[in-house]
């Protein structure tokens, strides 16, 4: 297994539709670890950790988003691993 990790910008509607608990809910079901949470200008932020199959898995999952969201853009750039991060969570 060959651990990555991502800092993601997701743009659209991606607010008020559910889109970070949908997010949370696939990255636990990929094991994907890290946090997602909104930003002040409209988009959603997220890190995302896990086996670089399953972090590639997540990345396609954001450009569908949740079922009422209209993703326009994905950004993502890699980071530095974090040793023993477990778990994802909402950021507030």
């Amino acid at each position: 297994m060959v651990l990555t990790r991502i800092h993601t910008v997701i743009t659209g509607r991606v607010q008020g539709v559910f889109f970070r608990a949908c997010t949370h809910d696939e990255a636990q079901r990929l094991g994907i670890s890290g946090w997602v949470r909104n930003c002040a200008d409209g988009s959603v932020e997220a890190e995302l950790q896990g086996d670089e199959t399953e972090v590639k898995r997540m990345l396609n999952w954001l450009y569908k988003g949740s079922p009422m969201s209209q993703v326009t853009k994905v950004a993502s750039r890699p980071l530095a691993v974090i040793d023993g991060e477990k778990g994802f969570t909402i950021r507030y």
